[in-house]
């Protein structure tokens, strides 16, 4: 059969030259540009520029607030009842309140002796102290060593309890409120959580416990993250310059002004009974801290931020992992926000100021806002008006604003400034990936519930790195690995 000729397939009337249909495309644009892209990419930029407004009067109102809390402010233990719980031969140990330790780990290899190590050498009478690992691990060999060094710190006299369930419904949540229900915890009154790779100093609870002690109304003690490992890396510099803002300004500001502020899941500690009256812990978004926090605050609940308390921590060292670390904490707030905004307006026990401030500042702001202006604006909109002249953008909108901003969010990380150009560089890139799960968070689409645990490294990248150093004639450590749709 013989084979037909393309053209027989094609009308007379579109079979012509290349040039030909460059010079129809470029008609086309011309008629429809000036109409319908102009008006539509003008529109798009007066959005972000609105956007951008929004989020710098927030920036400014943070960095005024924190001026005046740090030159006027009382600190907490001036603002607060607060004093130390003394030893007392007389009583023993029965004048300190007994508190529960809960330390949740998934297949945490590298990093689990660290946290049970450091949940074991806290300062406190061993009678009064229980520690519960709840190990939700699915790697057998994991597994058999957490109950080992769990038997091991046991065999010392340490109150340590190895729990694990049959499957991992609710995650993270799940194996808190399950931990919570286990008869060994009714007497005690306080529940203290730490992430694997997280190691309390021995004063941590000599230091927080006091003030739920001596003030009924705090529900929650927060300590500051400390980062061991922000020198390894480019992205851990940069990760450590965004949550050093999150710690020295936001959480500061928000348990000066309001006593308010998101629960970060790990280092802090809670009132059990404030815990079981807003609802315990719930597991119907990615974000089950900050829903236990948000519901505890709407029921009266104060809480109180020690800058000055400092744990010891890991941040993601792959942007693998950081990247889905990122996803849970963009898309969770805004799947919380969607569920609970009603709720909060309809609330009658707190204050109007801090409904205003929970459902604008904190959630809008800066768990909706700052996403999507930094990738619409600053990654579509500009660069499309750099193709269309006829589009007008302030200056001031383009420049000014984006710079206080980029300023004002380098005050948590003073040693890191000169690093200013690379991380706008990489929060433009990461806006991409924030921006979709703040979307996905919103509609509450298929990847909203996604939980993927943050991969811990813990030592072993400088354990791999000294070994090699000590081998005689030893090459210098490979370096990770990455494949080509992570570059």
């Amino acid at each position: 059969m013989a084979q037909i000729s393309p053209k027989l397939l094609i009308p007379e009337s579109f079979q012509v030259s290349r040039d030909d249909i460059t010079g129809q495309l470029g008609l086309i644009w011309e008629l429809i540009k000036t109409p319908l892209i102009v008006p539509l990419l003008q529109l798009g930029v007066y959005i972000c520029l609105a956007m951008s407004l929004m989020l710098f009067m927030e920036r400014v109102y943070m960095g005024i607030v924190i001026i005046l809390v740090k030159l006027f402010w009382k600190k907490p233990e001036k603002r607060y009842k607060f004093e130390f719980i003394q030893d007392d031969v007389e009583l023993g140990s029965s004048n300190f309140p007994v508190v529960l330790i809960q330390i949740p780990m998934f297949n945490e290899k590298e990093v689990y002796k660290i946290s049970i190590g450091a949940a074991c050498g806290l300062s406190w009478p061993s009678d009064r102290l229980v520690i519960q690992v709840l190990d939700d691990s699915t790697d057998p060999a994991i597994k058999l060593m957490v109950e080992q060094e769990c038997q091991r710190w046991a065999s010392k006299g340490i109150n340590i309890t190895y729990q694990i369930r049959e499957n991992r419904t609710g995650y993270k949540a799940g194996a808190l409120k399950e931990g919570l229900k286990r008869s060994y915890v009714k007497h005690c009154e306080y529940v203290a959580i730490f992430d694997a790779d997280f190691r309390p100093e021995p004063d941590f609870l000599r230091r927080s416990i006091p003030f739920l002690v001596n003030n009924p109304d705090i529900a929650l003690v927060q300590a500051r993250w400390r980062f061991v490992n922000a020198d390894e890396c480019l992205l851990t510099r940069m990760q450590e310059m965004s949550l050093d803002y999150h710690f020295t300004v936001e959480q500061e500001v928000g348990s000066a002004t309001h006593a308010f502020f998101g629960f970060n899941g790990t280092a802090g500690i809670w009132r059990i009974a404030a815990i079981n009256e807003a609802g315990g812990w719930k597991d119907r978004t990615t974000v089950e801290d900050m829903d236990l926090a948000v519901r505890a605050s709407l029921r009266g609940w104060k809480f109180v931020y020690l800058g000055d308390l400092q744990v010891k921590s890991e941040l993601p060292s792959t942007f693998k992992a950081f990247r889905f670390q990122q996803h849970r904490w963009s898309c969770g707030p805004a799947n919380l926000f969607r569920k609970m905004v009603w709720e909060i307006i309809q609330n009658k026990k707190v204050k109007f100021w801090k409904k205003v401030y929970v459902i604008y500042s904190f959630f809008f702001v800066r768990k909706i806002i700052a996403h999507m202006v930094t990738f619409c604006f600053y990654c579509v909109v500009l660069p499309l008006t750099i193709l269309i002249p006829e589009v007008w953008v302030p200056i001031w909108g383009a420049v000014y604003i984006p710079s206080v901003i980029t300023i004002l969010n380098s005050v948590g990380t003073p040693r890191s400034i000169h690093l200013l150009f690379y991380w706008i560089l990489f929060e433009n890139v990461m806006s991409l990936h924030r921006t979709k799960a703040t979307f996905i968070g919103l509609l509450e689409a298929g990847r909203a519930n996604e939980w993927v645990v943050t991969e811990k490294l813990g030592d072993a990248v400088k354990k791999a790195a000294d070994a090699a150093k000590n081998k005689n004639n030893a090459k210098a450590p490979r370096k990770l690995k990455f494949k080509f749709t992570d570059r």
